[in-house]
């Protein structure tokens, strides 16, 4: 693309590819986007999900199951040809996982990651070889408050989520000086309907776990559509942030993501501290060296 060309597709309003609009954060994403004047990409697995949402100049409509790779090739050319560009790839495509790790069944914990860790993956290949072209861009990651602390009835939905998490912190050290931002979402509750409509649950469920996988498993479902967090007031924000042109590496939505984070920052710091003797003495020890007059150092 000449420089001519790309000066002109940068005066128009950025281009957002966002996935998994058919509910949730996803959906409200796309809503904000396109009210905000945005070019904007909206993709969900089920076509007949985004009927509410018109084909313009401005909004393409796909399908769009990140756990294939043509057709993740197939919507990021789609949105090039149409657009141009891909400003900002929002990565929120992701189910859920309700069991004990003893109870985990293969089959589903392997769809899973499939969606939520190998989907993004695939996502953020496909648009990086542009965004690196232009030395512009913003990967959003959606994780969770499960991706900074595990919990029961979580432990591998946790996994994908630490998963995230490093695979961010990785992928924003090696493009930062290449131009690209990256910022990993990281929500709690939100009224999204993640608990009853996202999230199976093991068949296989073990009696000694009831107290806590199984309490923990039951107090989520309940809760589902009285979550305290906001998905307008979260999506306003997250949108904020990256039009700022400074996004956080980290964004906490939520008091109960902030309480969260910020509890498992400190019970680390104190288990870590605790165990500092013990971590330094584990390297070889260091030699000893003479000063210029003689005297070991």
């Amino acid at each position: 693309m000449n420089t001519q060309i790309q000066n002109a597709i940068s005066t128009e309003p950025p281009v957002w590819f966002i996935t998994g609009c058919s509910t949730g954060f996803g959906l409200e994403l796309a809503r904000q986007a396109i009210d905000r004047g945005y070019r904007t990409v909206v993709t969900s697995r089920d076509p007949a999900t985004l009927e509410g949402f018109a084909a313009t100049d401005k909004v393409l409509v796909l399908a769009l199951d990140v756990t294939q790779q043509d057709q993740v090739v197939a919507a990021v050319q789609a949105a090039q040809e149409r657009f141009g560009v891909i400003d900002v790839l929002v990565n929120n495509a992701g189910i859920g996982y309700f069991a004990a790790v003893e109870e985990g069944e293969e089959a589903e914990v392997r769809k899973m990651f499939d969606v939520n860790v190998f989907g993004l993956t695939r996502m953020i290949q496909a648009v990086l070889p542009e965004m690196r072209k232009r030395r512009r861009g913003c990967i959003v990651n959606f994780s969770s408050l499960a991706g900074i602390r595990g919990m029961p009835a979580l432990g591998q939905y946790c996994a994908t989520k630490f998963a995230v998490e490093g695979l961010s912190q990785a992928l924003r050290q090696e493009v930062a000086e290449l131009g690209l931002q990256v910022m990993v979402v990281e929500p709690s509750g939100f009224r999204t309907d993640w608990a009853g409509r996202s999230a199976n649950e093991s068949k296989h469920q073990i009696d000694d776990y009831v107290a806590t996988a199984g309490n923990v498993r039951r107090q989520i479902r309940a809760s589902s559509g009285q979550q305290p967090g906001d998905p307008v007031r979260a999506v306003d924000a997250l949108i904020d942030a990256v039009v700022s042109g400074h996004p956080p590496h980290h964004l906490l939505l939520g008091n109960d993501a902030f309480d969260g984070a910020m509890t498992q920052v400190e019970a680390l710091r104190t288990e870590f501290a605790a165990g500092e003797a013990v971590a330094r003495a584990a390297d070889f020890p260091q030699p000893v060296r003479a000063t210029a007059v003689g005297a070991v150092v």
